[in-house]
């Protein structure tokens, strides 16, 4: 009776909270448009769709502090409702999303609950059988943002591919993408591949993680052409024209939808010597350099989730790209390479790229071309058949 009750409680919010999302857009509104973090909700809330698949099995989980069912843990929630959680496994920066990008993540065990936690980064990104041990089927439920070197859906793949070789059932709790309205970028050359890209897609490739699922275990992406026992729990009421504000930061440099919004283009950065803003209250939302002109002015220092940040104690001049994020709806759905642009310009004899800039891009035509001096339409036209060819084999996973 009492998990009767969750189930139809749950359900009754979702048809609820689908139904704010739907009269949040009206005919006068621009085709893309900003969500409110209470007018949507995700696969997680709707425990009536799932629950009978995980019931009296034993549970491994895969989440961090995005897998929240309203107010409520993921963990928790399962655990109120009878659910035999065994063990949590946790990607890039940790359970409660506090590590650094790129810090070890250790496993222990859960301060709340006492449940194991099991590190899927460091030297154990892909789950061992040693890990799965005593787990019946995998429970998957991370906010991703859409964004190819994002970890998360390198995370998801390891666990996919495991649970293919040790006979274990994947389910996928859908949820936005917060940049799924689009799909640009270099696509993924092969011997580029690395935790930060692990399949031969665009850098935004404009599909849920539930669909990036489907796709990977449809084309055969899987070591060896493996495929895993997956189930999609789909989200209600997706617009996939949408901007989301998310309920939960998805990392630690990612504090609200400005920095969501702008990653995609500004990640960029992260493979050059310039700042993106780690160790300020702005990260992705600035950039800048010592040596760089512009009217924005700002000093990385050491916080949580950015120790040792890029020019540390440096005055950097650069940009704020607040406002135009804001500024949304007039602005072009696509990557912004004028900034990438304009900063080697100004940076060109300072060792502008680092070699992580290929891992980051996937191609290194994308340095050579900026090197040579092309325009960002220049360069995007070279993308063109790639995306075409891409965007087809999409087209056969979208579910809404």
């Amino acid at each position: 009776m009492k998990r009767q009750f969750f189930a139809i409680t749950f359900f009754c919010i979702a048809i609820i909270t689908s139904a704010h999302a739907q009269i949040f857009k009206t005919d006068d509104e621009p085709a893309l448009v900003l969500i409110d973090k209470a007018r949507y909700v995700s696969a997680a809330i709707q425990t009536n769709d799932y629950l009978s698949l995980i019931e009296g099995k034993r549970v491994g989980i895969v989440g961090n502090q995005t897998s929240i069912v309203g107010e409520t843990h993921l963990v928790d929630t399962l655990l109120s409702l009878g659910v035999d959680v065994r063990k949590i496994y946790t990607p890039e920066h940790g359970f409660r999303g506090t590590a650094d990008a790129g810090a070890k993540v250790n496993s222990g065990k859960d301060e709340k609950t006492g449940i194991p936690i099991v590190s899927l980064y460091g030297k154990n990104k892909k789950p061992t059988p040693e890990m799965l041990h005593g787990i019946d089927i995998i429970l998957f439920d991370l906010q991703d943002v859409g964004v190819r070197f994002y970890t998360y859906i390198s995370t998801m793949s390891y666990v996919m591919e495991a649970a293919a070789e040790n006979n274990l059932p994947v389910i996928v709790l859908d949820r936005p993408n917060p940049n799924g309205y689009y799909v640009d970028g270099p696509v993924l050359k092969s011997e580029n591949k690395s935790f930060v890209g692990m399949h031969q897609v665009p850098v935004v490739y404009g599909m849920t993680i539930g669909e990036y699922a489907k796709m990977v275990n449809g084309e055969g992406w899987l070591k060896n052409g493996v495929t895993c026992d997956l189930t999609v729990i789909p989200i209600r009421k997706y617009n996939r024209k949408a901007i989301y504000e998310l309920p939960v930061k998805p990392s630690p440099n990612l504090p609200n939808w400005e920095s969501v919004y702008l990653y995609p283009s500004l990640c960029f950065f992260e493979g050059t010597n310039v700042s993106i803003g780690r160790g300020t209250e702005t990260p992705f939302q600035i950039y800048g350099h010592p040596d760089m002109r512009g009217s924005y002015t700002f000093t990385p220092k050491s916080t949580g989730g950015a120790t040792k940040p890029l020019l540390e104690g440096q005055r950097c001049r650069g940009e704020n790209l607040i406002e135009y994020a804001h500024d949304y709806a007039r602005n072009a759905n696509q990557l912004h390479l004028e900034w990438i642009i304009e900063a080697y310009q100004q940076l060109k004899d300072k060792g502008f790229f680092k070699d992580y800039f290929r891992l980051l891009s996937g191609d290194k035509q994308l340095q050579r071309d900026i090197e040579k001096g092309k325009s960002a339409d220049e360069i995007r036209a070279s993308w063109e058949d790639d995306l075409e060819a891409f965007k087809a084999v999409r087209g056969k996973y979208l579910l809404y």
